[in-house]
């Protein structure tokens, strides 16, 4: 019986994060409409575009190769992994034994390089644009993200995520400076890699700024509405580890009961709708930087998790 719970407790949080993504992507677009003094649309409006794409036919370039046509599957695949395996509402879940970092961010890599590939399949102009910016983007972020891993998993004796939390809520942690610094990098490399403001902005278009926008041009119906669901599933994964990772309150332990879990989601809700909110309070109240001073944004992410790491050991040596 244990395991079938472990089991319904693991299938439900996958299912979870498919759910919460569009929505998360709504409520972000809906709070950013009243920030500045619109109506903005519905928050049920992600999962009507999905629905819509879902129903068009595809349309595909002459010279589009097989690897076109696949390559939505594989980032929706990948991407999907990777956040069902980002403890939401409760640690230690079936398959938490592969929930680890460095294989979380080994995932969104490889989807990353899926979708570089599908930008330059095609041969357009935007296409290869988009690809390009998307890899320099990643060649800065990568790093920063591993500085994090690498102060996070010295703070926390491991890099599995269940264990990263049930030790950073304890009372033996405290108040650090490299964890301060840490949550500020790991903020900044998910600014980029969600390609959200001023790293590059979502909701336009514009051929000289754009970089996720570009790499889908040529795609149409249910392989949009894949890529598209991805990119939700994305930034829902970035926000579900910074709050597992640096803000862990609520996170049921292995074994408890149905209460309890509902006291977990619950929580989870509500650190889905505060980062919400104050990611849509960030883009109102800053303007989208030029393309060439990204590697500054980014090699600034790198410089505080390196500070990070250095005053861990700094204070250890003491």
């Amino acid at each position: 019986m244990a395991v079938i719970f472990d089991l319904g407790v693991q299938g439900a949080q996958m299912l979870l994060v498919l759910l919460l993504a569009p929505l998360l992507t709504g409520f972000t677009r809906k709070v950013k409409a009243r920030l500045l003094l619109r109506r903005g649309p519905p928050l049920v409006q992600p999962y009507r575009d999905l629905v819509r794409l879902m129903r068009k036919e595809v349309v595909l370039a002459d010279n589009a190769s097989w690897l076109f046509r696949v390559n939505p599957y594989l980032i929706f695949a990948a991407t999907w992994v990777a956040a069902s395996l980002v403890p939401t509402f409760r640690t230690g879940l079936l398959f938490s034994w592969s929930a680890d970092l460095i294989a979380i961010v080994a995932l969104l890599g490889s989807a990353r390089f899926f979708l570089a590939l599908a930008g330059l399949d095609v041969g357009t102009s935007f296409g290869g644009i988009g690809s390009s910016r998307e890899v320099m983007i990643a060649s800065l972020a990568e790093p920063a993200m591993i500085m994090i891993i690498f102060t996070l998993a010295l703070i926390a004796g491991s890099t599995q995520l269940s264990t990263m939390a049930g030790f950073l809520v304890s009372s033996a942690v405290g108040l650090r400076v490299s964890l301060g610094l840490a949550l500020l990098a790991l903020i900044m490399v998910a600014i980029a890699e969600n390609a959200r403001i001023p790293v590059d902005n979502p909701a336009t278009h514009l051929e000289l700024t754009m970089v996720h926008e570009a790499m889908v041009l040529e795609y149409s119906g249910r392989h949009l509405a894949l890529i598209e669901l991805s990119a939700s599933l994305k930034l829902l994964l970035y926000i579900s580890l910074i709050a597992c990772l640096f803000a862990p309150w609520g996170l049921v332990p292995s074994g408890g009961g149905l209460g309890l879990l509902a006291i977990g989601f619950v929580a989870y809700i509500a650190k889905l709708t505060v980062a919400g909110a104050l990611l849509a309070l960030f883009e109102t109240s800053i303007a989208k930087m030029r393309v060439f001073r990204v590697p500054e944004f980014l090699g600034a992410a790198l410089m505080l998790g390196l500070l990070a790491t250095l005053l861990l050991f700094v204070s250890r040596s003491l």
